[in-house]
């Protein structure tokens, strides 16, 4: 997040429902911001529905822009400045990604809806797609508790594993240090790390797993000696950082439900040996089990080129009045 957040991109997918959970978190972060809130939908051409209702891409986009207009008029987004856009064609993520590169987006906020059997939201492709090509932070939106005060927990990699750049963490505590003064939350800092193993060979080559308390104890202290500098030096106290030994998949799901935490802010990485960007092991590993609201921030220049998209565009003044154009 840039330290003026001036644009918030809100894609909506299903118009046939006021997603108010989503509308209100964005106004939570508009107002004392002042930022801009973009109601956004893709008419996606690749669905088949305007085809089986016999409604064609123009009328499609032109009842779109009706429904995006009267959910900018809703109470839960009183006082922010609304602004509304569609365009039309496949697939929704290129669309979004590169409204979010011409508007210049500071924030893009994607709401999931899927609910899995225990009741949680689970992320859909274009979510996926998104983390990957998003040119800026993705803030998703995985839980109907709205921001009061909330705890926001950092995911660090103090010892940049996997090759994560070793500035990534300092975005990931800028980000959360923005949100926490915009929400009037708490900042918390949290890293998992695995017990170090080392592994032999038996008499008959079988593997044998053989661990030194010594050596366990000694990278036990390397580790926390680490991830208490990072944390002293973000200046956040010793009382809220947080450093387990385990997956970090349970781990942090379980620091989450210890804290009750309303934000994770999370770390991806770019593989540009496929020139496209593509989330971390670890990103994909935990996004979908965690049941709070999750930020996604990624190095400096990373995340997909994609070209223009051309979009139509109609502004409410404040009190979230909009118009069309």
């Amino acid at each position: 997040m840039t330290p003026r957040l001036r644009r918030i991109l809100l894609p909506l997918r299903d118009l046939r429902h006021v997603p108010v959970t989503a509308l209100r978190k964005a106004a939570s972060i508009a107002r004392p911001t002042g930022a801009v809130i973009e109601l956004y939908h893709v008419v996606d051409a690749r669905s088949g529905v305007d085809a089986r209702s016999g409604v064609d891409a123009r009328s499609a986009a032109r009842a779109a822009r009706r429904r995006l207009e009267r959910m900018a008029r809703s109470l839960a987004l009183r006082g922010c400045h609304v602004r509304v856009g569609v365009s039309h064609g496949a697939p929704p993520h290129e669309r979004i990604v590169r409204r979010a590169r011409t508007s210049r987006a500071d924030l893009v906020m994607a709401g999931s809806r899927a609910r899995g059997p225990a009741g949680r939201l689970f992320l859909q492709n274009t979510d996926w797609e998104l983390i990957r090509y998003c040119p800026c932070p993705l803030l998703l939106i995985k839980s109907h508790r709205a921001y009061r005060r909330p705890v926001i927990l950092v995911a660090l990699d103090p010892f940049h594993a996997h090759a994560k750049p070793a500035r990534l963490d300092d975005r990931l505590l800028a980000a959360a240090r923005a949100l926490g003064q915009v929400l009037d939350g708490s900042v918390h800092a949290f890293h998992a790390y695995r017990p170090l193993i080392a592994s032999v060979e038996g008499p008959l080559g079988e593997p044998l797993v053989w661990e030194s308390p010594a050596v366990e104890e000694a990278h036990g202290a390397q580790v926390r000696r680490r991830f208490e500098l990072v944390v002293r030096r973000a200046g956040i106290s010793r009382a809220r950082g947080h450093l387990a030994l385990g997956d970090v998949r349970g781990e942090l799901d379980r620091a989450v439900r210890r804290l009750r935490a309303g934000l994770v802010v999370m770390g991806a990485v770019s593989r540009s040996g496929l020139k496209r960007a593509l989330i971390g092991s670890t990103a994909e590993r935990v996004l979908d089990r965690l049941t709070c609201d999750v930020l996604v921030v990624k190095p400096r220049g990373a995340g997909g080129r994609l070209g223009y998209s051309g979009t139509t565009m109609s502004r409410a003044p404040r009190g979230s009045r909009a118009t069309g154009s």
